[in-house]
């Protein structure tokens, strides 16, 4: 009898062990969950409202009609000054000369002309009392006239001379604030060249830019009576909410660039209060006030800011569809409110969106 080898029970362990079905492979690990936001209309911005700014309803950017050095500079940003006040002084000596010799001029001929009256006066008593002839005073008077004419002349360029060294200072067409001086003593001025900007501090307004496919709706629900609609403006920086405009105008012309239509809305005047601190290029905001201040669209839907996709010029959302996948949709993007941002077209109130861009790129 033949004694078992020491290998045999190995070899049955590992046939037993190929008999074995093999145990499934690993899962591939779960994707990282997506948090979601469902879209929901904005409640508080329903009503219509547009950033503006505000600006003067009269601002002057001053400049000088000659050119010279800046020799004297009395102004100063922030400045109040009174119409007709001397804000700057031009190096005017060339003007001065020039004008100092047409007066000189001007009085050679004024000498001529009454050296020529008296020589007529002499021409014309002679020629009474026949000792010269019709030709010789004709003579006479025609050189009175050419000199008078002359006369003429030299005393209007002398005229134009002064009114030309009156254009070497600035001064002020109207009382107001200097906003801006972008120039400083010594600095060559030219023609056409801003020297000062000036405005009525009196006279303010805000203007803000209404897209034109919203015009009529705003336009139609301001016109009608009944609705109880009102425009107002906000001025967040000085804490004025609600302040009722002087006057609403919208400008007759569509802005190409961007599809806008202008809305001015004056301030009251005189100012008084909190709005004489008033200035031009300050944050304000226009909207619709009254009991259904929404024509033409329902409330906005917005998203978090971080759910916002970027890429190149395409601005999108990753949308959850049916199936629970993340699909990049391109969207049209609003006012920014605070963490929120409006979506004004491509998503629709209860679709579901991807917080985490990046994460729901991943998920396939």
């Amino acid at each position: 009898m033949r004694t078992p080898s020491p290998l045999f029970p190995a070899a049955l362990l590992l046939a037993a062990l190929a008999s074995q079905p093999l145990p499934a492979r690993a899962q591939s690990a779960a994707p990282p969950a997506l948090q979601t936001y469902v879209a929901q209309p904005d409640r508080a911005a329903q009503g219509l409202r547009y950033e503006a700014r505000v600006e003067a309803v009269r601002q002057t950017t001053l400049a000088a009609q000659v050119a010279g050095a800046v020799v004297q500079l009395d102004v100063r940003p922030g400045d109040a000054v009174k119409a007709g006040q001397l804000l700057m002084r031009l190096d005017a000596r060339s003007a001065d000369q020039n004008a100092q010799a047409s007066e000189a001029q001007a009085g050679v001929a004024r000498a001529q002309l009454d050296l020529a009256r008296r020589e007529l006066d002499r021409q014309q008593q002679l020629f009474r009392q026949h000792f010269i002839s019709q030709a010789a005073l004709d003579q006479t008077e025609a050189q009175f006239k050419a000199t008078q004419a002359q006369v003429q002349a030299q005393l209007a360029q002398a005229g134009a001379a002064r009114s030309q060294s009156a254009w070497y200072q600035l001064r002020a067409p109207y009382a107001g604030v200097i906003a801006e001086v972008p120039v400083v003593q010594g600095d060559m001025a030219l023609p056409g060249r801003s020297l000062a900007v000036l405005y009525d501090p009196t006279a303010l307004r805000v203007t803000a830019h209404v897209p034109q496919a919203e015009v009529r709706a705003v336009q139609a629900a301001l016109d009608s009576k009944d609705a109880g609609i009102a425009l107002v403006i906000d001025l967040p920086a000085l804490g004025v909410l609600g302040q009722a405009p002087r006057r609403v105008q919208w400008l007759p012309t569509v802005d190409g660039s961007s599809g806008t239509v202008e809305l001015r809305a004056d301030l009251p005047s005189p100012l008084t209060g909190q709005l004489q601190a008033l200035v031009p290029g300050q944050f304000a905001q226009v909207r619709l006030v009254g009991p259904s201040a929404e024509p033409g669209r329902a409330g906005v839907l917005t998203v978090p800011a971080q759910a916002v996709v970027r890429r190149a010029e395409m601005t999108g959302l990753y949308v959850l569809n049916a199936e629970g996948r993340p699909l990049l949709r391109q969207v049209r993007l609003g006012e920014l409110r605070g963490g929120q941002i409006e979506i004004l077209s491509g998503l629709r109130a209860g679709e579901r969106v991807a917080l985490e861009p990046q994460v729901a790129a991943r998920v396939r």
